[in-house]
């Protein structure tokens, strides 16, 4: 599905010797390479503030204690989407309201968020799913009404591009009051362990955020908030450093692969290849997901393994009918896209030394088996 041998390949001396760099210091834990990091980050993304952390479901679950949210409040978030998003919800005692997709973009439904709104509603998460930008000039418009926080779920989109009604842009994770990221190896922009980020324009909780992922602690051992120990290490810093520079032209090259599946599968009527929502730059492709029609999903899926194609099925369960967040609050009939959806979509390997010959193998085993 990722080809990391082959990108480390193309960056190993640089990624080589930037480790090589942190071992020599030993500043391993929020050494010189971690501020280094985040600074080129918040230029890059455009953010007063980027703070790393451990890992991205960390950094959701610090963006929220970081808001202040108190157990009860309610939190509306798409049932369509990976567990970390409404694990970290019920972990802070928080109560999870999940809501349907859209069923093309896959991303959370303006019309089932406002159906969702309570007077206990504190917080909506959308998650910019497989890469594509959620609709947030919508989604702002309601979290303004409302008075709501918009924590962004930027675990699969980073370096995607919003554009809004006016025309402006801004890159995903900074629209929201604040957001969260990963940087699993398999992520756009992935370190070689765990990493992720907490992105904010807001001094306040900027500087909340800042104790709070560092045990609380402004000066050492005086804790001044309830906090964690979730610190990104300087080595997945240096790691990181190496390919930021590059991330443009990692996502072109995923766009690039997307556009050729696109032709491979035109014209095939039970093969629904990915919408774009708005312009070029909306959608990064951390995946790349099609429904199939008229088609036996899971056996496509063993088809392609046969035929030494990896494949994923992103997602089988939905979050309402997962046995840890199973609740008798939600009725499946609120659900009628993301049920259709789990029956449908299947992932192909997407990633940035994908080359022709690999996309027309992979698009014409699917294309025969499709056509039986």
């Amino acid at each position: 599905m990722v080809d990391l041998k082959g990108q480390y390949e193309d960056i190993k001396a640089t990624v080589n010797s930037s480790v090589l760099e942190v071992l020599e210091s030993t500043a391993y834990i929020n050494g010189p390479k971690v501020h280094e990091f985040q600074k080129n980050l918040e230029d890059y993304l455009g953010v007063k503030h980027v703070i790393p952390c451990a890992n991205g479901t960390d950094a959701l679950q610090i963006a929220m204690m970081g808001l202040g949210l108190k157990p009860g409040d309610e939190v509306i978030t798409a049932d369509f989407t990976f567990a970390a998003t409404v694990e970290v919800i019920a972990l802070l005692g928080l109560t999870p309201v999940l809501v349907d997709v859209n069923p093309d973009t896959f991303n959370i439904d303006v019309d089932a968020i406002k159906k969702a709104i309570t007077p206990n509603t504190k917080a909506i998460v959308p998650v910019h799913l497989f890469g594509q930008c959620a609709p947030m000039d919508a989604i702002m418009e309601i979290a303004n009404a409302h008075n709501l926080y918009v924590i962004e779920d930027n675990a699969q989109a980073i370096g995607a591009t919003y554009t809004f009604k006016d025309g402006t842009k801004k890159k995903t994770g900074t629209i929201g009051h604040v957001a969260s990221t990963s940087f699993f190896p398999s992520k756009n922009l992935g370190c070689y362990g765990d990493g992720g980020a907490i992105f904010t324009n807001d001094d306040a909780l900027a500087l909340v955020i800042r104790g709070v992922v560092n045990h609380g602690m402004y000066r050492r051992y005086y804790h001044d908030v309830v906090g964690v120990n979730s610190r990104l290490d300087s080595i997945q810093a240096a790691v990181l450093n190496a390919k930021l520079p590059k991330l443009d032209d990692y996502n072109n090259r995923r766009k690039a692969a997307a556009n050729a599946y696109d032709k491979a599968f035109e014209g095939h009527n039970n093969i629904v290849t990915p919408f774009r929502d708005g312009v070029q730059d909306n959608h990064v492709f951390h995946q790349y997901t099609l429904k199939v029609k008229n088609t036996d999903r899971d056996a496509l899926v063993k088809h392609l393994n046969d035929k030494g194609i990896p494949c994923g099925v992103y997602y089988p369960v939905p979050l309402h009918s997962q046995t840890a967040y199973a609740d008798e609050r939600y009725n499946e009939a609120d659900f009628t896209v993301t049920n259709q959806l789990i029956q449908e979509v299947i992932s192909l390997p997407m990633h940035t030394e994908l080359d022709a010959d690999q996309i027309a193998y992979i698009s014409n085993t699917i294309i025969q088996f499709v056509n039986g």
